[in-house]
């Protein structure tokens, strides 16, 4: 890493995790309700963005960066849910479909880059890759995450990865911070596309193989206890997720980002939810399993 404090160890204890997890219906009240007015209205309002914070351990505050302008006085989520079992690939967004960082969502990007890559090589991805990829996706480790990132071209590599893939408003983080990569809600649901449909973004097929699709979902289908919530909430049982979140140095405030498939009433979806500028993790989290509920149960009325 360019700031070796930016990104501190990924590993936090489940203990540490659940506790901030378990707290996100207490101190969500009053937030939660300002959410299920905007979803009656049909959008949700967004904040002005502030400039980007350096990528965080998993529940840590990141090291510092420079002020941010305008700092943001309140939250703002994005919620695109589309319906794999329904004929279009358009998504239906609920919110502005504005950019935000991605922090940890990022990881599935990335290991489709590397996939693409070693594909493109005639290969399958060695012992040490695989011994990255994992941890990198069940368990967010950002050790793993640095050295594929590196491997992948950083974000020169994931934009050649993401032209194929049908990303449009995806852009790479600079130098090594790959948790500064902004994305859409609709362009993660192009991703999760490429990843759980073999038709792809595009329709015409995805560029991922049907073996490097397996192993993305095997993986986002195993992630850690303590990381399974966020879209997981719009569930039953059967889901397969990748979560990201991050704490901004300078304003307190946090990103909580969640994006992946579930399954719900015999219907599989693909849900990505991002939001940014909640005042506490546990708040960001129920936000976002707030707007993943009301947006997962607006598209089945549709």
């Amino acid at each position: 890493m360019s700031h070796p404090r930016s990104l501190p160890h990924a590993k936090t204890s489940a203990a540490s995790s659940g506790r901030r997890v378990s707290r996100a219906g207490a101190c969500a009240g009053a937030l939660l309700a300002s959410v299920t007015t905007l979803f009656s209205l049909g959008a949700l309002h967004a904040a002005p963005a502030v400039a980007a914070p350096a990528p965080a351990q998993q529940a840590h505050a990141a090291a510092a960066v420079p002020a941010a302008p305008h700092p943001q006085s309140k939250a703002r989520v994005t919620a695109a849910v589309l319906d794999l079992d329904g004929a279009s690939r358009k998504p239906l967004l609920y919110g502005q479909d504005a950019p935000y960082d991605t922090a940890s969502i990022i990881k599935v990007d990335i290991l489709a880059a590397l996939l693409l890559q070693a594909q493109d090589a005639g290969r399958h991805l060695t012992a040490q890759e695989r011994g990255l990829a994992e941890p990198m996706i069940r368990k967010s480790d950002n050790t793993a995450a640095n050295a594929l990132w590196r491997e992948i071209g950083r974000a020169p590599g994931l934009q050649a990865a993401n032209k194929r893939l049908g990303l449009t408003s995806t852009k790479g983080g600079p130098g090594g911070r790959w948790g500064l990569t902004r994305t859409t809600a609709s362009d993660q649901i192009r991703l999760l596309l490429s990843v759980f449909d073999s038709a792809g973004a595009s329709g015409a097929g995805s560029p991922l193989n049907k073996e490097s699709r397996t192993y993305i979902r095997s993986l986002m289908n195993r992630v850690a206890s303590e990381q399974a919530w966020g879209v997981s909430a719009a569930s039953g049982a059967e889901f397969a997720l990748k979560n990201g979140w991050l704490q901004r140095t300078t304003s307190g405030l946090w990103d909580v980002n969640s994006v992946g498939r579930i399954t719900v009433g015999g219907h599989h979806y693909l849900v990505a939810v991002l939001s940014d500028g909640s005042a506490s993790m546990s708040n960001g989290v129920a936000l976002v399993e707030r707007a993943a509920r009301q947006a997962v149960s607006a598209a089945a009325r549709t």
